[in-house]
């Protein structure tokens, strides 16, 4: 069984190291491909052939990916959560220190004197006293969003000895776990807002969370705070957070995401969408989605697919069948039917569903006719349906 994949963008080579070569042919130009590997590139109006079975992103966003047609044709879109957490992490301390010291403003000045000036090292004393910041040890960390990276940079803030407001009113276990008990549980956004020196967020960007921080937050954050956007830039108003520098509400926004209305702006520290922008987090992200398409397409086990369920089935036989449908009733049902009137026996079997879409893995004792996936594809609300033969 051999699996072509299209690549939309550079991948790192210790990711496309985890698709052996006698298994997997890996192209920009794969025809009829198997899956795609894309990282920022485009997709919404690209063609995507329909031999297409999976979509994996190499990082944690999927703005950039039709996922809600990929759900409608059975086609799972996997992600790397926490893959890119500490390249992230390192990047919002960094942000806040770029604030507290002045350091772009600082490096500016620097960068306009003039080398051949004899009065150069008096020029640099003098203007160092315009810089003046403060230290971050005793100020007050919000952070809006516990996932991987949230938990980090609240654990990372305790260390340089800030005090830290959480709020995430869906955290996960895994996170409650990773995160420390000097944290400080935050019951709503406001609570947050009012009480911090810094806001960090944290959050996807999803209709709730579009526009989650707009003029009524300005209103309601601690004069003179500053706010840290690695996240995405839809979450923040940008209009909003504009006329609060320039009120000086908002003390400084600092953000992964320049825009025409934000170069060169008063209180704005922009940087060029770097939060992932290491060799360590293109590694990690890469590897993550290279295992990911393996464990599906050679065995049809789904890990952080972002429209489908978790499903993950030791084989207990050389026989799979992988059927994805609508989460409607009597699906299971249905396929057991067909599977009967085959006289295939089902050896083992698992079902889950996510919201608008179930997924099915089947082991059965004998080899399936194509007559049988053909009356699997028939039923009505079957999406998809893959034969994974084993060795």
């Amino acid at each position: 069984m051999n699996f072509k994949i299209q690549v939309l963008n550079n991948i790192s080579a210790a990711g496309l190291a985890e698709l052996p070569d006698d298994l997997y042919a890996v192209s920009p130009d794969a025809g009829e491909p198997d899956a795609i590997l894309v990282r920022s590139a485009p997709m919404h109006d690209m063609p995507i052939a329909a031999s297409v079975k999976a979509v994996a992103r190499a990082g944690a966003g999927t703005n950039n990916i039709p996922v809600e047609e990929m759900s409608k044709r059975g086609v799972p879109v996997f992600n790397a959560p926490g893959a890119n957490a500490n390249a992230v992490k390192e990047l919002v301390l960094t942000g806040m220190l770029l604030a507290a010291r002045r350091l772009p403003a600082a490096l500016a000045f620097i960068d306009g004197l003039d080398p051949q000036d004899p009065d150069l090292a008096r020029r640099i004393e003098d203007g160092k006293k315009a810089f003046a910041g403060y230290e971050l040890a005793n100020r007050t960390l919000g952070v809006i969003g516990l996932g991987k990276v949230g938990c980090l940079v609240a654990n990372a803030a305790l260390g340089m000895g800030m005090k830290v407001i959480g709020y995430d009113p869906n955290i996960t276990v895994d996170a409650a776990w990773a995160l420390s008990h000097d944290v400080h549980k935050a019951n709503a956004i406001a609570e947050v807002l009012a009480q911090c020196d810094f806001v960090s967020l944290h959050v996807p960007l999803l209709d709730a969370t579009r526009g989650l921080i707009n003029q009524a937050a300005f209103e309601q954050m601690k004069p003179q705070a500053v706010l840290l956007n690695f996240a995405r830039a839809g979450v923040v108003d940008e209009a909003a957070a504009l006329a609060a520098l320039q009120s000086r509400q908002l003390a400084q926004y600092v953000c992964d995401f320049p825009s025409a209305r934000t170069l060169r702006q008063p209180g704005m520290i922009t940087l060029p969408h770097l939060g992932a922008s290491t060799g360590e987090a293109e590694d990690n992200c890469a590897r993550m989605v290279a295992r990911q398409l393996r464990a599906f397409l050679e065995h049809g086990n789904i890990h952080n697919a972002v429209n489908f369920p978790a499903v993950d089935m030791p084989r207990e036989s050389k026989y799979r069948l992988a059927i994805a449908n609508a989460n409607v009733p009597n699906m299971v049902g249905q396929i057991s039917t067909q599977m009967a009137a085959a006289s295939l026996n089902i050896h083992n079997m698992i079902n889950k569903s996510r919201d608008e879409v179930a997924y099915t893995l089947l082991d059965v004792d004998s080899p399936v006719r194509r007559e049988v996936i053909e009356a699997l594809c028939a039923i009505k609300g079957v999406l998809s349906v893959r034969y994974l033969p084993g060795h």
